[in-house]
């Protein structure tokens, strides 16, 4: 066969006015497949034109045919919800959408055809990711996925491996200590929000086997280190050093970083000794070795042998600072460490964090950040892949973390470079065509170019749509900013349509622009070096927190497992996250299942006695004034919800769309707790009584409701045979999921 003469794409010379390489539009005559993000303006039935507004304020008419499908957006063990029937009645002014289709040269333009429309909202204004309990689901089916991958029905960490093939195949015997820590902790957080038992205790077996075969110390220095992981081969071969291409032969700080994120969140709802002993000892070897005491900050990466930051054998990383060295402690491991003790050596050392990145990190010459550094703090734009290159994800969890150490040790330059960040970024690193945030871009651009150039790909890593989420989220709850909170929405609507794995379980790890699945090589594991769940996990967790206590404004329920003998001054401390005084209170309190009182609700404190371990569930609310507030606990037979305030006029609506989706589980049993609702009007109760019969419930109880309450549903119910009124001191057993 001879092989055709190439064909060359005709070029202009590059001019005043013309980027080098620039083509074109009109040679750009054939067909591709694309994404369109973006609200809906308007629908046109006669024409089947739905037009779509993305968020930089471009117009595309979309096409439905004969063929177009539509999907609303699910979670983890949810059915495909295809809604396809009732699509044109569901694109609605004002809703958010993605439309997948084709793109077909016409005339002097494109027309598209959308082929697959995935909405994200049932009703307006209202995604389905911002439903009662969604994250808390979301959360367990991850930890759900991650354990049965690792165990299957036997938990035992001598069979944890770092990589796990796409459907959850381990590939080799490796088991890296950060990756498993960064299990543990999804372990414990998935535990904290949902209560289940399974998750906990996988969490402490997981610590006690770090414990026992993970660390070392240093004799005669400063505590003890984490190994970079074991081979587990007959017999099992432990690995000292990083084998890491960027860190290979020396001890990444990174590494040691990412090897509390487990034990800390554990140490948080468990508040065991030895756990937080082995965390304490780390922290000792972290300042011993890699802090600058006389610069600041903290070095990257020590030797193996003389634990010397700027020994030459480290090569590119000799005395070297960077993003992980510095902004890695506070939400790996510092943060939930302050959240459990309180110690004023952990807030000491997140304000210095805190302090050292608005001093040394901003660069008025970009929109972005710098990340790496020599010892005195010049920028490094030289080294290895990065030269002179931003993440995107990195500026974005700046944003994040400066936002929540601001809730504590208030610092208007915290806020500023906050804001600076996520005004910046959306213009630089989102994609604002399809929804989504880039990966790694170049900082500078020439003068001649629009955009910023993307450095390898137009790819999307999971774990920096988490970082977009968060920040967006954090800002939305503490900023009068209604942008904050739509650009929290779209990250969210992006993240959730596209990455999560509704086949073999957990998250991709990167998908194309468009959101198609990018599975190749390494980038189609589900657990690697990069990926062991840890930011999924983190994104799920957080994402309860903001969305019900900061910005939507609903209880949040918590969960602890401890021994109150080994708490100081018998004192536990259950803030979900660093909080601002007068943003959040504990509402109640239940101690192995019974109402417990003797708690602080502004200082996120509770007092404990005994010398055994109490199951606590706290349950939390926004301290602003409420008129109606819902909090669910789901089961595998039962939905419990408690609702406070006035449950009439909007709120009723709101609650009615809440009941729908809670009792989507199909329960047997349903409680509605009362003690706090003053008021209900009877179209509540109608509400309740034809939502029980239409699903089925075979029980529904209404506990600790007062008079009036009572009153209607007696109304509603005279014979009480659709719903059983409970005194409160009669509820206990009731609430067992």
């Amino acid at each position: 066969m001879t092989s055709p003469s190439p064909t060359v794409v005709p070029t202009s010379e590059p001019g005043p006015d013309r980027a080098p390489g620039e083509i074109s539009l009109d040679d750009m005559r054939f067909s591709f497949s694309d994404l369109i993000a973006g609200y809906v303006v308007a629908f046109d039935p006669e024409t089947d034109l739905v037009e779509v507004r993305t968020v930089d304020d471009r117009c595309f008419p979309v096409l439905l045919t004969g063929t177009t499908q539509g999907e609303l957006l699910r979670n983890f063990g949810d059915p495909v919800r295809d809604v396809t029937g009732s699509l044109r009645e569901l694109l609605a002014e004002g809703r958010f959408v993605f439309a997948h289709g084709m793109f077909y040269p016409e005339g002097s333009g494109f027309a598209f055809e959308g082929k697959h429309m995935m909405l994200v909202e049932e009703q307006t204004g209202r995604p389905v990711f911002e439903e009662p309990g969604f994250w808390s689901r979301h959360l367990s089916a991850l930890a759900d996925f991650y354990l049965g991958a690792q165990f299957g029905d036997e938990v035992d960490f001598r069979e944890y491996r770092t990589r796990l093939g796409v459907s959850g195949e381990k590939v080799d015997e490796r088991q890296e200590t950060a990756t498993l820590s960064r299990f543990i902790y999804g372990l414990a957080t998935a535990y904290a929000l949902t209560g289940e038992e399974r998750f906990l205790s996988a969490a402490r077996g997981g610590c006690a086997y770090m414990i026992e075969h993970m660390r070392s110390r240093v004799p005669g220095g400063a505590g003890h280190f984490w190994v970079h992981g074991l081979d587990r081969t007959d017999p099992p071969v432990k690995l000292l050093v990083s084998e890491f291409d960027d860190d290979a032969g020396s001890i990444p700080l990174y590494e040691q970083i990412y090897a509390l994120a487990g034990l800390a969140q554990t140490y948080r709802v468990t508040r065991d000794p030895e756990i937080g002993q082995a965390v304490r000892d780390t922290i000792d070897f972290i300042d011993g070795y890699y802090r600058d005491e006389s610069g600041g900050g903290y070095f990257s990466h020590v030797d193996a042998v003389h634990l010397d930051p700027r020994h030459e054998s480290l090569g590119s990383n000799r005395a070297r600072k960077n993003w992980n060295s510095v902004g890695d402690h506070a939400p790996a491991y510092l943060i939930n460490l302050l959240l459990a003790t309180g110690d004023d050596r952990h807030r000491e050392m997140l304000v210095r964090l805190a302090d050292t990145i608005v001093e040394k990190f901003p660069d008025d010459a970009s929109p972005f950040v710098n990340e790496r550094f020599h010892e005195d703090w010049r920028p490094d734009l030289h080294w290895g892949w990065q030269q002179n290159r931003a993440v995107v994800g990195h500026n974005l969890k700046i944003a994040w973390n400066l936002m929540r150490v601001h809730a504590i040790h208030p610092d208007e330059r915290y806020v500023e470079l906050a804001e600076r960040l996520a005004r910046r970024m959306p213009e630089v690193g989102q994609d604002r065509q399809r929804g989504g945030w880039y990966d790694v871009v170049e900082r500078w651009r020439d003068d001649r170019q629009q955009y910023h150039r993307l450095v390898w790909h137009n790819r999307k890593a999971w774990w920096q749509q988490e970082q977009a989420i968060l920040a967006y989220l954090v800002l939305a709850g503490r900023r009068d900013d209604p942008e904050f909170r739509r650009l929290a929405r779209e990250s969210q609507a992006f993240y959730l349509s596209w990455f999560p794995d509704h086949d073999s379980g957990g998250v991709y790890f990167n998908v194309l622009a468009d959101g198609t699945p990018y599975l190749v090589h390494g980038e189609r594991m589900k657990g690697n070096h990069a990926m062991s769940g840890y930011h999924a996990f983190e994104l799920a967790y957080l994402s309860a927190v903001y969305n019900d206590l900061l910005v939507i404004g609903r209880p949040l329920a918590l969960h602890f497992h401890v021994d109150p003998a080994t708490l100081p001054d018998g004192v536990l401390r259950v803030a979900p996250d660093l909080l601002a005084a007068g943003e959040v209170i504990i509402h109640e309190v239940w101690v192995d299942g019974e109402p417990h009182t003797d708690f602080d609700a502004e200082r996120h404190t509770v007092a404990l006695t005994g010398n055994s371990p109490v199951r606590v569930e706290v349950r939390l609310a926004p301290a602003r004034a409420q008129t109606y507030g819902v909090l669910e606990t789901v089961g595998d037979d039962i939905v419990v919800i408690s609702v406070e305030g006035d449950l009439d006029g909007d709120h009723l609506r709101l609650f009615e769309q809440d009941l729908r989706t809670l009792l989507d589980h199909r329960p047997q049993r349903l409680v509605l707790r009362a003690e706090r609702l003053n008021s209900m009007d009877d179209a509540a109760a109608r509400t309740i009584v034809l939502l029980q019969q239409q699903r089925h419930v075979a029980e529904t109880f209404v506990v600790g409701a007062n008079e009036s309450v009572r009153q209607v549903f007696a109304d509603i119910d005279p014979s009480g045979e659709a719903v059983s009124l409970v005194a409160g001191e009669e509820r206990a057993e009731l609430f067992r999921v």
